[in-house]
């Protein structure tokens, strides 16, 4: 007990709102201990005056349409962002430069169209990603995720893609969930790859009813366990053009190597006999002088 007859967390606490009520707070935001909160207040830029010593910084459903590194930069203990429901698009490499210990991420209901390696790669501290629901994310690059070890948690869910590279995700040694459902997803020989791992994996997949594929037509809507069936009869035992074309020149080679061999064995045996007919006369000629 302290000398005032209050418990010190109870003195600590105050000392703490005291502390909380002093420090500087962006307009129209709210600011807790290390927390601040600027959720649907219908912002067009990045907030200004953020405390340096904030971990977790709320921006959902404003129109932000840009994250400035440099200003991110500064707050380097930020381990919580979530920046859903905005207007973030195009290029956002180097970014998250300056936020190394970012362990949540959430850039869900934005404009993204692409991420690459420089996109995520300096967060090598993140757990969960969610890049759900950006309908113009089309493209994932195959190593996008290489440097996100830590990386348990990614949602891709709801986007424009038709494809995913299958070492983008299996080679995330944490990996545990895994949003795929409600994408474009081309279902070709070129994904039986991704499927297959899917099946044989550990991972779980939310929504799985709903991971379907999108095309050819004569797969739509169809579940991945029956596409990989599928896939696995029309890629791995019918036969495509460059097949064909391929047997032929085979079938050419041989028939050209056995024509070849055929004559020179002919040409042999003509020499051979020839040889021979020439000794017989000779000898005969010998017998015959005697």
């Amino acid at each position: 007990m302290s000398p005032s007859g209050r418990p010190w967390s109870l003195r600590l606490m105050f000392l703490l709102g005291m502390a909380s009520e002093g420090i500087n707070c962006p307009s129209r935001c709210s600011c807790q201990y290390l927390e601040v909160n600027c959720t649907g207040q219908r912002l067009q830029e990045f907030p200004v005056d953020i405390p340096l010593d904030t971990r977790q910084l709320i921006l959902a459903a404003n129109n932000v349409s840009y994250l400035p590194a440099v200003e991110l930069s500064f707050l380097a203990d930020l381990v919580y962002l979530d920046c859903r429901k905005n207007l973030l698009g195009n290029d956002l490499d180097f970014t998250f430069i300056g936020v190394a210990k970012l362990v949540y991420l959430d850039l869900s209901f934005n404009n993204l169209t692409q991420v690459t390696f420089s996109t995520f790669s300096h967060l090598l501290s993140l757990v969960v990603l969610k890049i759900s629901d950006n309908p113009n994310l089309v493209a994932i690059e195959k190593d996008a995720f290489a440097n996100n070890t830590w990386l348990r948690h990614l949602d891709v869910s709801r986007t424009g893609l038709t494809f995913l590279d299958t070492s983008t995700v299996r080679d995330l040694p944490s990996l545990r969930l895994l949003g795929l459902s409600d994408n474009l997803w081309h279902c070709n020989c070129s994904f039986l790859d991704f499927i297959t791992w899917m099946m044989e994996s550990n991972v779980h997949f939310p929504d799985a009813d709903n991971i379907t594929c999108y095309s050819p037509a004569g797969l739509r809507a169809l579940r991945m366990p029956a596409a990989e069936a599928q896939l696995h009869f029309s890629c791995l035992t019918q036969l495509h053009k460059q097949d064909y074309v391929f047997l032929c020149l085979v079938g050419f080679c041989i028939f050209l190597a056995g024509t070849t061999a055929a004559w020179l064995a002919g040409v042999c045996a003509v020499i051979y006999e020839a040889h021979a007919s020439k000794g017989e006369e000779e000898e005969e000629e010998e017998e015959e002088e005697e």
